[in-house]
């Protein structure tokens, strides 16, 4: 159950991140509320998920699943120009994380 929490946690920080960008440095309001729930609910996940599974592969795992997410959003929506290299690299984070999570469990 750690593991789907801290999957949802990291998809959650990909929230909050493109929500921060779409905030305008929180003039804008939606976006800022978008922001602050998607925090709250992203580190309450990852300090949950915690409780069961070590910090540095836990921690790992949580970013790279937003940051993942986040530059996938921006290039699928347009505001990031979207190329080959990029998606290589993100594929390259991708099976990072899913090989932190294998070797995690080999332990």
């Amino acid at each position: 159950m750690s593991w789907i929490v801290l999957i949802v946690s990291g998809m959650l920080e990909a929230v909050w991140a493109t929500a921060l960008g779409k905030s305008e440095g929180f003039t804008k309001l939606v976006p800022s509320i978008v922001f602050v729930v998607g925090l709250v609910l992203s580190m309450a996940g990852l300090a949950w998920a915690l409780r069961e599974l070590p910090v540095g592969t836990a921690y790992a795992v949580w970013v790279g699943i937003g940051a993942a997410l986040t530059v996938t959003y921006a290039m699928v929506t347009g505001d990031e120009p979207a190329s080959l290299i990029k998606i290589v690299l993100i594929l390259g984070i991708v099976a990072c994380v899913v090989g932190l999570k294998l070797v995690s469990d080999a332990h």
